[in-house]
């Protein structure tokens, strides 16, 4: 039996209509006959689609604020003699006709968002918001407890709510909620979700709202890897925005790509399920909406992979110091690149900046030049560059960009010459009005402007010692004078004045890493009584010591209200670790990875974990003065240790876990 020879099951929908359902291989079946490449497990799909009917049924249907919103239910496909449904949120702007559509999908643990479908439908789009995970649909004040997605004999939800097994994370080994009983590419999740994608588009294409020739997709997360796989499979896709997932498999050596993740796939994997089957197939144009730090979407991956992929309908918007978020200034880049590519408006996204990374310089400095699309007036060009291997704890320097005529450039210098050198850039530029006051998710402002990213460039040591680099960079015991603000942290939950939070990976870096026994210092300023949680996350991804678990010490300090600044400061017998099974001392300074401040967080008090909350913070949120004081240098731990498979699946949760809780108090 060959692939097209697979005997096609027809089973009865629940209407008692005949429908095509894809077919599967059962236990009897020679593994021969499993599909193997992405042309061989997507061939039935346009059968399917084509016979299979959609099932749509309106749940709910309601008006607010001129747009009509509707929880809505169809069929994906019938899999082993059962109907598997997606309920999803839909809406559109009243009375709207042959308007773009915009096909959302969420990520690990989230569900369909209304918020997100009203956003588009008030910018004047039809939207559609899948619900694909199966998890409880928020209507705002209430939660959706009528009919819901329902996969049938498979189980396809995130979280799972049945199978044990994970069959997002490369299980293709059959078990009885797979589609197969024998290991195939169609055992696995992301298969049945993409399913799911490609028949939320058919149903998008049957609304008498919807103009089917301009449709487009946006994820984040694990919706992002859905966004690229769809845009890479699906040429009824128009315009793609993937947020923190896509970035593909690595399958070269590390040596070959500096700060790159090497993870073992199969080939079967590698073939069906992975990125890298789908990006080369990327024809519709496509904004990358990425941190830098992202756990879920790693940069260096996606510099490799996806550099084939032309500049002409690939653009970058990258933010800095992030971990699965971005700022406003990088968000509102995915509402522009609908507009333009969806609507055709007069708004045309400036061009990739160019980036050149020189070694062979007279000074033996590496220098990193940009050249920006001037069509629009550029407000700032930041270049952004790391000696970090360790790309999810990486401290990306700014170098301080000078401008000379029509490029943008900088020295970078370098501490060593046995670690890799790794360079960004980021061109900014105002905003059109109409589009800094149009509606906005909640939970993320507008923008008066907006930030499009170079590509991402790397040497390794072996270049930098063939172009005679120098490694000419010293510590230095002054970290942040705050003359800059918060330019080399990340910042959560502004708009709450008790949770405020403000991070920096800069204490990470050999240049700015703390001699042992030294006292943190700096200065802030609290109008009122308060309090200030300092935290420092040691060893996160086991960048510093492998196979070892992160570990969060913390110390909360006192204020009181004065407009004055007040110095605080922190020595390493001040620390306690939050964990209860650590009960010895933070060490040395040399495994810390995060540093953060913040009026609330978690301590240890009294042998317990307690949540320490502040007051609502009065005054500036401002430090200056950031050093170290006392202590001696020593050798400085190395850094681009790796995990194994299990601590780094433990990490992974954990960062997902911890994601999904950042983001509900950004949306209070």
């Amino acid at each position: 039996m060959n692939h097209t020879a697979l005997t096609r099951r027809r089973f009865l929908c629940a209407t008692g209509t005949t429908a095509f359902a894809l077919p599967f291989l059962d236990s009897t079946t020679r593994a021969a006959d499993t599909p193997l490449t992405l042309d061989e497990l997507w061939a039935s799909f346009a059968e399917l689609d084509r016979t299979t009917p959609l099932e749509i049924e309106v749940l709910k249907e309601w008006e607010q604020e001129g747009v009509v919103c509707r929880i809505v239910r169809y069929q994906v496909g019938v899999f082993k003699v059962a109907p598997s449904r997606v309920a999803a949120f839909y809406a559109f702007p009243k009375g709207g006709t042959k308007l773009p559509a915009i096909l959302e999908m969420h990520g690990g643990g989230q569900s369909a968002s209304l918020n997100s479908v009203m956003t588009y439908a008030k910018r004047g789009y039809t939207s559609l918001s899948l619900n694909w995970g199966g998890n409880k649909m928020s209507l705002g004040q209430e939660i959706w407890n009528g009919p819901q997605t329902d996969w049938g004999k498979l189980d396809a939800t995130h979280p799972p709510q049945r199978n044990k097994a994970n069959h997002f994370a490369g299980a293709l080994t059959p078990d009885e909620f797979t589609l197969d009983a024998v290991e195939s590419p169609r055992n696995s999740n992301w298969f049945l979700v993409l399913t799911a994608a490609r028949r939320a588009i058919s149903f998008l294409e049957k609304q008498p709202e919807v103009d089917a020739a301009r449709i487009g997709a946006h994820g984040h997360s694990m919706g992002g890897k859905l966004t690229t796989n769809l845009a890479g499979i699906d040429k009824r896709i128009k315009a793609a925005v993937p947020s923190c997932g896509g970035s593909g498999d690595l399958v070269e050596s590390e040596d070959m790509v500096p700060g790159g993740s090497r993870t073992k796939h199969t080939a079967m994997e590698l073939a069906c399920v992975s990125d890298n089957a789908y990006i080369p197939r990327i024809t519709c144009p496509v904004l990358w909406l990425s941190p830098t730090n992202d756990f879920h979407a790693h940069i260096d991956n996606m510099a490799w992979n996806w550099r084939a992929v032309p500049d002409e309908r690939l653009r970058f918007s990258i933010s800095p110091h992030l971990n699965h978020h971005h700022t406003d200034e990088h968000a509102i880049t995915e509402y522009l690149w609908f507009e333009q590519h969806l609507k055709g408006v007069a708004f045309k996204m400036p061009k990739t900046p160019k980036i050149t990374l020189e070694l062979k310089t007279n000074d033996g400095l590496p220098r990193i030049t940009v050249t920006p699309d001037d069509s629009q007036a550029v407000q700032r060009v930041d270049i952004y560059y790391s000696i970090d291997p360790h790309a999810l704890t990486r401290f990306w320097r700014d170098a301080k960009a000078v401008q000379t005529g029509k490029q943008w450039s900088a020295a970078c210098p370098v501490m060593t010459l046995d670690q890799p050198v790794f360079a960004f850039a980021n061109v900014v530029y105002k905003t059109p009005a109409a589009y800094r006051e149009g509606p906005q998710p909640a939970g993320r402002g507008t923008s008066a402007t907006f930030a499009i990213s170079s590509r991402v460039l790397a040497a390794g040591p072996a270049q930098l010692r063939a172009a005679g680099v120098k490694a000419t960079d010293k510590p230095e015991r002054a970290i942040d004078d705050g003359s800059r603000g918060w330019h080399d942290w990340y910042q959560l939950n502004w708009g709450h004045p008790p949770l405020w939070t403000a991070t920096t990976r800069k204490l990470k870096d050999p240049k700015w890493r703390g001699p042992d026994g030294a006292t943190l210092s700096f200065e802030i300023q609290c109008e009122s009584d308060n309090q200030l949680v300092l935290t420092f996350n040691c060893n996160a991804w086991g960048a510093m010591i492998p196979n070892k678990p992160a570990v969060d010490y913390t110390v909360a300090k006192t204020l009181s209200g004065s407009k004055d600044w007040q110095t605080v400061t922190v020595k390493l017998s001040d620390l306690v670790a939050i964990d209860p099974n650590v009960t010895a001392p933070l060490a040395n300074w040399q495994t810390v990875t995060e540093f953060s401040i913040s009026p609330s967080g978690t301590t240890w008090k009294d042998g317990k974990k307690v949540m320490a909350e502040g007051k609502a913070w009065k005054g500036p949120r401002e430090i200056r003065n950031l050093r170290w004081e006392g202590g001696e240098y020593s050798r400085q731990a190395t850094t681009g240790s790796t995990l194994s498979p299990e601590e780094f699946q433990k990490n992974f949760n954990n960062a997902i876990k911890k994601s999904l809780e950042e983001e509900k108090l950004n949306r209070k």
